[in-house]
């Protein structure tokens, strides 16, 4: 109750940090939210696509009004730095979010993802959709003032490649991931599926020239396989493309490992702990790099705290 009347009080207003306008939002894109009692915040991944349209618009609206009285204001305290967290871009230059597309043999057994169809979707076509949609949305909130777009990796125009990168899955489909990891001097190697069949996983090298694979866990129930525990990656360095732009990758072996990385930072109870941690490991290191296990409990992603030692497979560069 203090904190809304800090926000509401005419004589000393504060503004509301973004992540609580991102929740505001959630919670008036549906009726949902208030169906029964106690009253409840649906969980994005939950949304109807209009429930979602419902809340971008929501959530652009608050963003547009907390930037004008930072416009009015002139001025943004270190604290608002710290509320917006790892995603926030204090450069305010275009934010490209790049995604695979899924393979033509997936798409052909999905409904609405022929372009020829009316009941058309785009968003159907795109490898990693739920990562994406918590991802595309904490930045928008956290960056008003950006661009924020999304690009499949096959259509990315020349002037993308030099904005804020952002790239969802690993090396199987997303190109632009695979590119990347081939101009970044890490020690860490995606070993990408042939088929659906096979795990595979992420290979590091030691300083001493051996290997090291970290491989998906997977199980059998009743004749299917079931993913206990992914592998996720994690790198934030300099775009290669533009020195003064940065990006970032968050790649699973599978599109679980994908997600439990993005909510490592988007998940409101784990991003300011890991964040923080990030801050503490690699103070001042323009790129590193953080392999993590990513647990899947009942088919649901459960979001790593970096701060465990046992979450953590592996970290570039490695402490002295």
């Amino acid at each position: 109750m203090p904190l809304l009347s800090s926000w509401e009080s005419r004589s000393k207003p504060k503004t509301p940090p973004l992540h609580r306008l991102a929740s505001y939002a959630t919670f008036f894109a549906t009726k949902r939210s208030v169906a029964t009692r106690p009253y409840r915040m649906i969980p994005v991944e939950e949304l109807t696509p209009d429930e979602l349209r419902n809340r971008e618009e929501l959530l652009r609206e608050l963003a547009d009004l907390r930037a004008a009285v930072e416009r009015e204001d002139g001025t943004t305290t270190a604290q608002d730095r710290a509320d917006r967290g790892f995603w926030y871009f204090d450069d305010r230059h275009d934010i490209t979010i790049v995604v695979a597309q899924l393979p033509a043999d997936m798409r052909a057994k999905m409904p609405y993802s022929d372009p020829t169809q009316p009941d058309y979707v785009e968003l159907y076509t795109c490898a990693d959709l739920d990562a994406l949609i918590e991802l595309h949305g904490h930045i928008r909130a956290l960056n008003p003032r950006s661009q924020v777009n999304f690009r499949i990796a096959s259509d990315l125009a020349p002037d993308d490649y030099t904005t804020h990168l952002v790239l969802l899955g690993g090396v199987d489909w997303n190109l632009v991931t695979r590119e990347l990891l081939d101009r970044v001097d890490l020690p860490i190697t995606q070993v990408a599926r042939h088929d659906e069949a096979e795990a595979g996983g992420f290979v590091v090298r030691d300083r001493d020239g051996g290997e090291r694979l970290f491989a998906p866990k997977l199980a059998n129930h009743r004749g299917h396989e079931v993913l206990l525990e992914d592998v996720g990656h994690f790198y934030r360095g300099t775009n290669p493309f533009n020195h003064k732009r940065t990006v970032t990758i968050c790649n699973g072996q599978y599109g679980r490992g994908t997600l439990g990385v993005v909510r490592a930072l988007t998940d409101s109870r784990f991003r300011d702990r890991n964040g923080a941690y990030l801050e503490q490991r690699f103070p001042g290191s323009a790129s590193y790099s953080v392999l993590a296990r990513v647990q899947v409990v009942n088919g649901q992603v459960v979001t790593p705290d970096w701060n465990l030692f046992e979450s953590r497979l592996h970290e570039w560069p490695v402490e002295p």
